[in-house]
């Protein structure tokens, strides 16, 4: 009995002493986990933290890790101390496409995390190159069941490719798909018309579209771009409920104190709303979500769903 009594007051005191610890949250630097090489996500993610640190003080320094879809990075704080001095900002993919396209995962995108934000999402634009004869999405259709037309995208997995193969299924044609390694040169050929068409992010095409090197047909999310509000959503434009919309998601080890994700979610709502992170959203053409641990858990279980029927019905499978 005095063993038990003994055991149970240890561990009270360390579960006050981890509160205590909570409650006094951060009192180090912090690092943040990108699952990217320096592009769209990271400039994002230094753009809030910079803001997360002037409120809660300490420096968070930003790290890059990219590699297997993000799942290097993911694996890297997965077994990180769930102490909230290791965090991770990746693309959404990784935990809703990444388990159904890879064999095997180092980590469980479920059990292994615990969900700080989805603070944005962004959609694709769907575009084709100028000797295309097609001037909407219906016509495109429509030019797909006469000929056997090409897509780009920036590689096997990724939000271009997975996009254009669910258009495709729910539109009831098929093109034939040539991949990429990265969305630039995807681009890049089909401007230069050595592909037909391609979704790619809007900041990616728009310049092309605004010099008349590509046409814009339509995009992916749920709501027009506001960069280019003239261009119909897919929805619009014949196909109802068509909605391909993808995120950033921050993320701690699972265990992290409810206490520390409470705070880190406050601040970076917080840096979400200040007026040069909104400007920085906007031309980045990110609709602001900033959802909170629960309600992001469930955007990205929906979306886990969604995109393993796309992958299934597509058989895409990791390069």
């Amino acid at each position: 009995m005095k063993q038990l009594v003994r055991c149970l007051a240890v561990l009270a005191a360390a579960l006050a002493s981890l509160s205590a610890a909570a409650q006094q949250y951060p009192v180090k630097p912090v690092r943040v986990i990108v699952s990217t090489v320096p592009g769209p996500l990271d400039a994002f993610t230094r753009i809030v933290f910079e803001k997360v640190a002037a409120e809660l003080k300490q420096p968070f320094v930003i790290e890059n890790r990219p590699g297997a879809g993000g799942n290097l990075a993911a694996e890297l704080v997965a077994k990180a101390p769930p102490d909230g001095y290791t965090l991770l900002a990746a693309i959404d993919t990784t935990f809703t496409v990444n388990p159904s396209i890879y064999k095997k995962l180092p980590f469980d995108p479920v059990k292994d995390f615990a969900i700080i934000s989805v603070p944005v999402t962004y959609g694709q634009m769907l575009a084709v190159h100028p000797s295309v004869p097609a001037n909407s999405v219906a016509e495109l259709v429509a030019l797909a069941k006469q000929k056997q037309l090409t897509y780009a995208s920036g590689g096997n997995g990724t939000p271009s490719h997975l996009t254009y193969a669910y258009f495709l299924a729910t539109a009831g044609v098929d093109m034939t798909h040539v991949p990429y390694k990265g969305t630039g040169q995807s681009v890049i050929d089909v401007v230069g018309g050595q592909v037909d068409t391609i979704f790619a992010v809007v900041t990616g095409v728009l310049p092309q579209v605004k010099g008349a090197k590509l046409r814009a047909l339509g995009v992916s999310g749920t709501k027009r771009s506001g960069l280019a509000p003239e261009v119909p959503t897919i929805a619009e434009s014949g196909f109802p409920g068509f909605d391909a919309s993808f995120a950033y998601a921050l993320m701690a080890p699972a265990g992290t104190p409810d206490e520390i994700v409470q705070t880190l979610h406050r601040a970076v709502s917080h840096a979400l709303a200040m007026p040069e992170v909104q400007e920085k959203n906007r031309l980045a053409d990110y609709v602001v979500t900033d959802l909170d641990p629960r309600q992001s858990a469930a955007w990205l279980k929906d979306n886990r769903e969604r995109w393993g029927k796309v992958v299934s019905r597509a058989g895409i499978t990791a390069d």
